[in-house]
């Protein structure tokens, strides 16, 4: 193909993909299937890899993020970005109305919108493209986190339609509640903590400083302003008519209201509906439509007093702090967890709510016996959120945090860096076995699904599974008439499990089955602190095999694509263990999968001893790919140039700093076609 071909299908390609995003991200229509998708996204690789100089600067190859960056650059903000008065009552709405008819006459109409929580975002599009994407700061200047917001699927990188030169428009990024949930339960099985809401994630999602990460991130964005007079947009209602036309993502839960008796309509139906959505609110926000009528009333210094934001008042209830609890989990991460005498939250009696870590208690300076408020967050789970200090006995004393742990005793301890204190005794805290079994035998681990419902801990207080390996002695006459009463919780009826017959050969047949699974997944199965699936699966490639895992020093794992020092910590502390090299060699014994199966062994040998860094665009193979045959013929991956490193493939677009880098080094740099020669003539 030649370059002006290329040109016009790259063109076509883009203009395509985008409006296949659009309608997927945006109107939640899609068209055409993934793998059609996936197919186009592929077309478009090849082409900007053969003609580089034709990438364009709205290619939707590019969010996938861009290098990481230590700093954020600050932009000030051509317009204020202000914030919004709040108010939580309808008289204050009233008086709001009035101070804007005192201005405008009667003749006034509003426009009501839901309150996302999330993080204000301005984007400024340049003929079209986006060029800068800023955080609110301090209201007159922010930062450009513009590299981070291109990973976010529903912001256009190109507008279509009729746009001007410059544009400018404001909205909210948020996090979704399903996605939200996912990644926590992903953070959990890594052994990192969880996030407290979907607003703080949203917000420190940003903010990261490796663009790769963020697209990870289960992102969202609604559009909602158009700042500035520089349109003939008449009304605040059609500036949103506009921007949707524009490809931008708008809510469609929004009302024109006449009078602040819709208005009160529009508040009180949405004070239920918002439960039922997939993001978080926090009130409405109410707006004068008209944008002459704007700027009539103009700004004070810190908000429009064309503006107001009604909050909704999370439901909240009073009652005393009778006792604390602390919860080990499977990492050994320990959260104190309040009792409460039972009180009525948004229709369900709470006994219990979380208090996090110890920097909330002592920032709530909540004491036993204190009468407390508690609040359900956007996860259901009731937390307090103060203490009535006038009801305070004066006697009391602040809590301290424990400092041994509650099941075993051992003393807790606290990193630097981190919120929660952790009991280290991993292999011996009975609630951090029995969840590392749990975890052991999850669909995404060894998926022995059959051992589910409690099953596990009515194993262990028997005695009969200690540890995960101990699940392979398991014979179906030790386990056969098992079972236990679960007390209701709340006023539910009592529960039963029981190992009867065909729940015992469900087990045995899922215990067999587990044998089958590969290494990458026993590995993570393992239940090493930070040793993720992903993280798993790229350890279990590079080195092959647990014992070569096993033997690995720090820089060899920090060498290993995208391993940092934290993971290479934990692992080396794992692996240090006697007890973890016996448990290690019993599964072995069992029969489990400790290398690489012959299926997915190297294709050769040809390239041991030797490390790749890969960067850059290829033609004919994507640099996934290219890293896959590097290890299937017995090279290594790594993510930084050392050294040790032995050649610097090198495709389309790779940053200068890496070539420089190379050749300081004398490391040998490579094209795409110098690399697959060097294997076909190895294997001649």
């Amino acid at each position: 193909m030649n370059k002006e071909n290329a040109r016009k299908r790259i063109d076509k390609l883009v203009s395509d993909i985008q409006k296949h995003n659009h309608n997927y991200y945006v109107l939640s229509n899609p068209v055409i299937s993934d793998y059609d998708f996936d197919m186009l996204l592929k077309e478009l690789e090849k082409l900007e890899a053969a003609f580089p100089d034709l990438v364009r600067p709205d290619s939707p190859t590019l969010r996938v993020g861009g290098e990481p960056t230590k700093y954020f650059d600050t932009i000030e903000h051509k317009h204020p970005m202000l914030s919004l008065s709040n108010t939580y009552t309808f008289d204050e709405i009233l008086d709001f109305d009035k101070r804007v008819r005192k201005v405008t006459g009667d003749d006034v109409q509003y426009v009501c919108e839901l309150k996302y929580d999330g993080l204000s975002i301005g984007l400024i599009y340049e003929n079209g493209i986006l060029k800068h994407a800023v955080t609110r700061g301090d209201g007159i200047r922010g930062d450009d986190v513009t590299n981070n917001v291109r990973t976010i699927k529903s912001i256009p990188l190109k507008l279509v339609g009729n746009y001007p030169d410059y544009f400018e428009i404001r909205g909210e990024i948020f996090m979704t509640l399903d996605g939200f949930r996912e990644m926590n339960l992903n953070r959990v099985n890594a052994g990192e903590s969880a996030f407290a809401n979907p607003r703080n994630a949203a917000s420190g999602s940003i903010k990261m400083q490796d663009p790769k990460e963020v697209a990870k991130r289960p992102l969202d964005c609604y559009l909602y302003y158009i700042p500035g007079n520089h349109l003939n947009i008449k009304s605040h209602y059609d500036g949103l008519l506009y921007s949707s036309d524009l490809g931008f993502k708008v809510s469609k839960n929004v009302a024109i209201c006449r009078n602040t008796n819709e208005i009160f309509e529009f508040i009180n139906d949405w004070s239920e509906a918002r439960e039922k959505l997939n993001f978080e609110i926090d009130g409405i926000v109410i707006k004068v439509n008209n944008i002459s009528q704007q700027k009539q009333l103009g700004f004070t210094s810190k908000n429009p007093r064309w503006a107001i934001a009604y909050k909704y008042k999370a439901e909240r209830a009073e009652t005393t702090l009778d006792s604390v609890d602390y919860q080990v989990g499977r990492t050994g991460a320990v959260t104190p967890v309040a009792n409460l005498a039972p009180v009525q939250l948004a229709g369900t009696i709470v006994k219990r709510a979380s208090l996090h870590n110890s920097d909330i208690i002592k920032s709530l300076d909540v004491r036993i016996g204190d009468y407390v408020f508690i609040e359900k967050g956007g996860e259901i789970i009731p937390k307090i959120v103060g203490v009535n200090i006038n009801k305070r006995k004066q006697d009391s004393q602040p809590l301290s945090f424990i400092s041994n742990c509650p099941e075993c005793g051992t003393i807790l301890t606290r990193k630097q860096d981190e919120a929660a204190h952790y009991c280290t005794n991993e292999d011996h805290c009975p609630p951090q076995i029995k969840g590392k079994i749990e975890h052991f035998i999850s669909r995404k681990a060894m998926n022995i699904d059959s051992l589910g419902e409690g099953k596990v801990e009515i194993l262990y207080d028997n005695g009969l599974v200690l540890n995960i390996a101990d699940l392979y002695n398991i014979k179906p006459d030790m386990i056969l008439g098992l079972e236990r009463i679960i007390p209701g919780k709340e006023g539910k009826k009592d529960s039963r499990i029981s190992f009867q017959q065909k729940t015992v050969d469900k087990i045995i047949s899922g215990i067999e089955k587990s044998k089958d699974v590969p290494f990458e997944r026993v590995l993570f199965a393992l239940g090493i602190r930070y040793i993720g699936e992903t993280v798993a699966r790229k350890l279990a490639y590079h080195f092959k095999s647990i014992y070569a895992l096993q033997k690995a020093t720090f820089e060899e794992l920090t060498e290993v694509d995208e391993i940092g020092e934290r993971i290479a910590e934990s692992a080396i502390n794992w692996f240090s263990k006697e007890e973890h090299i016996n448990l290690i060699n019993r599964l072995v014994s069992s029969g489990l999968k400790m290398e690489i199966s012959s299926e997915e062994a190297d294709i050769s040998d040809l390239l041991e001893g030797k490390s790749f860094v890969v960067s850059g665009v290829f033609t004919n193979h994507s640099r996934d790919e290219i890293k896959t045959l590097v290890e299937k013929n017995g090279g290594k991956n790594t993510s930084s140039l050392s050294s040790k490193t032995s050649f610097l493939i090198a495709g389309d677009n790779m940053g200068p700093a890496k070539k420089t880098k190379a050749e300081k080094l004398n490391i040998p740099v490579i094209t795409e076609n110098d690399f697959i020669e060097m294997l076909e003539l190895d294997n001649k």
